[in-house]
């Protein structure tokens, strides 16, 4: 039987990193340090990972990021399912939330993107209240369309960011940096999901508690019921991946 890799957690075809967050935050000051090439940091939740094994070229959209950490207990409780377990749940939510500080100290130029117009202008105004030194280098709604992406990559790169936060759906938001990483200037990048949205009061995000059970998701339903109950309904596809995952794992031992 092959060791396990320290670093990584191997789940669905998919290399989780074995960070809490803290060593998660370490990971993007060092590629921010770096600014050789763009990093990139993708969470990834049961809805992701079951588009990973419906849609091949998302899959391998979301293989070629740099960090892949756990968003979601769920993910975790899978992780642990198979013996593997994973440190923590590390939304990227949860990233951006702990990098908006080091940022502020550290001189870190943020961009944001993505979001309707009035709620991204509110968000970056909430982050400005909770961190006064905190650069917002430049903003912009995720409304665009891709013969747009030129004139926004420029901006992007026109601003000296070091922090691009993007917070457009998936698969959109990957597919924007696939189609751009190498016009890109920029030492790191995230997906946000709706991180914006919340920085404006236009929903909540569930007490501590609920995420710890893993009951977000229930949260996320109450707030938009149209958009979050059919992918919940969705979601329960996932079940037979996790029957061939532990068959996989059980062939495997038995050496077959």
């Amino acid at each position: 039987m092959s060791q396990r890799d320290p670093e990584k957690v191997q789940m669905f075809g998919v290399p989780f990193d074995r960070v809490d967050l803290d060593k998660a935050i370490a990971q993007v000051e060092a590629a921010i340090a770096d600014r050789t090439t763009l990093t990139q940091s993708v969470g990834v939740n049961l809805d992701q990972l079951l588009k990973m094994q419906e849609e091949p070229d998302f899959a391998k959209i979301i293989l070629q990021c740099d960090q892949i950490t756990a968003d979601g207990m769920p993910v975790v409780w899978l992780s642990r399912l198979f013996r593997d377990p994973l440190p923590e749940r590390v939304p990227s939510v949860d990233i951006m939330e702990a990098l908006l500080p080091v940022a502020e100290q550290k001189g870190y130029r943020v961009f944001m993107l993505g979001t309707k117009e009035e709620l991204l202008q509110r968000a970056a105004d909430s982050f400005r209240q909770r961190y006064p030194r905190l650069q917002i280098a430049g903003t912009r709604n995720g409304y665009f369309k891709v013969e747009d992406e030129p004139e926004i990559v420029e901006q992007i790169n026109a601003a000296n960011t070091d922090i691009l936060l993007i917070a457009i759906s998936s698969p959109k938001k990957e597919e924007f940096v696939e189609r751009n990483r190498a016009k890109l200037d920029v030492p790191f990048v995230m997906g946000v999901g709706g991180a914006f949205d919340i920085a404006a009061g236009q929903y909540t995000r569930a007490p501590e508690l609920v995420q710890k059970v893993g009951l977000e998701w229930a949260w996320r339903v109450a707030q938009e019921p149209k958009r979050m109950g059919p992918r919940v309904l969705h979601d329960l596809k996932f079940s037979k991946y996790v029957v061939k995952e532990a068959a996989r794992r059980v062939r495997r031992r038995v050496g077959v």
